[in-house]
This record gives structure tokens, sequence and C-alpha cells, in this order.
């Protein structure tokens, strides 16, 4: 296995999101709190929710004081209505439907808040080739990069997170980027749907005032 991680990859993108002076932000499918205790740096208040004990027990143990880790399933325990003026959620939505997913996170958000979203599109090689072909040659140049880094002592750029065998895995994501546009475009008018390079796609929508 190479020695970074996508998801961390991907967390500076998703902070250019974060609405400036926020206050309330959620994150949804937490994981060990590595972007929570992030998003704690620029926010108020953050609420991290996951589905695995374990993953609340390790983000608890990493977070600071601003950050309240809760294990929960956002679609069994909805938050309030207007609650958050950020919500996050880094490789989570593709183990959900969209069509459940979606209107509860918009309904949690403040007018003009942000959702912005990290996940797994469904291989598309008819529409998508150049960018899997240009992912598998850049992951494996990058995952060399910082190998060699490694051995010469540097810290790891973007940290592999603890992996936890109770954790979903879900090896075939059922829908491609064009799929979650059109989905998500019928719930959420004027949201953008994005394929990223390294096998994921951004999803990002602010509520109308």
């Amino acid at each position: 296995m190479l020695p970074w991680d996508h998801n961390s990859f991907y967390h500076r993108l998703l902070m250019k999101h974060l609405p400036t002076g926020c206050g309330q932000v959620l994150d949804v499918g937490c994981g060990s709190g590595a972007f929570a205790a992030r998003l704690a740096e620029r926010a108020d208040r953050v609420d991290a929710i996951d589905r695995s004990p374990t993953m609340i027990d390790r983000a608890q143990r990493r977070v600071p004081d601003n950050v309240t880790c809760n294990l929960a399933d956002v679609l069994e325990s909805p938050p309030l209505p207007d609650s958050y003026d950020a919500i996050f959620s880094i490789s989570t939505l593709h183990h959900m439907n969209l069509t459940d997913a979606l209107p509860v996170l918009a309904d949690a958000l403040r007018p003009g808040g942000t959702l912005a979203a990290i996940a797994l599109p469904k291989t598309d090689l008819r529409r998508e080739w150049p960018i899997e072909l240009a992912a598998t040659v850049t992951h494996h140049a990058l995952g060399g990069f910082f190998y060699a880094r490694k051995l010469l002592g540097y810290q790891n750029t973007y940290p592999t997170g603890p992996a936890e065998d109770s954790m979903p895995m879900v090896l075939a994501p059922p829908l491609t980027t064009r799929d979650v546009r059109s989905t998500a475009g019928a719930l959420l008018p004027g949201c953008r749907v994005r394929r990223l390079l390294f096998w994921r796609y951004l999803l990002t929508w602010q509520k109308p005032l």
C-alpha cells in the first residue's frame, strides 16, 4: 500500500468551502476526527458524527474542546432544521441513498449555509477514461515521492487514517459522477458536482437565503 491517503489529500480543497466567520459546523462520517479537528481551527463549534463506535472513540481522543463527537446515523437521527452554517462529509455519501441523504442535509443548513461533500463515484470508463488513466499514473508517482520523503525522515503530508474492519466498505459505489450530478441537481437546484482526479467527486451547494 502506498503511504498516502486520498481523503486527506482533499482536506485542503474542502476547507476552501468553509464560510468566513463560521459558527456551527457538522462533519458527517467524521471517522477518526482528522478533518473535524481541522474544521475546529476556523469554526466556533463542530459536531462530528459517525456510525462506528470505534471511530467515535478515536475521534474523541484527537479533537479539541470545541468539537462534539456523537455516535449517530444522520438518516436515523436527522439534525434539527436550520442548525448549521456549513455541513461537510468525506467518503460517506456513497454509503447512502442520495435521495434520502441530501434533503436531510439541506434541511439542517441555515439559509445561506454551505454543503460540501467528497465521495466515491462508480467507475465510468466510457466517459471518464482519461481521468482514470491520469489518476492511476499520478497516484503511483505521488506515492513513490511520498515514500521517498518518508525514508528521508520527512512527515507524511497526507497520512493514511487508521483502518477499521467494522467500517462499511463500498467497493462498487452505485452512482457515476454523471448520475450524482443528475440526482443531486433535481434535489438541490444550483448544486455543483465535479469529478476529482483521485477517484472522488466533489458536491457543493449553497442554501438559498
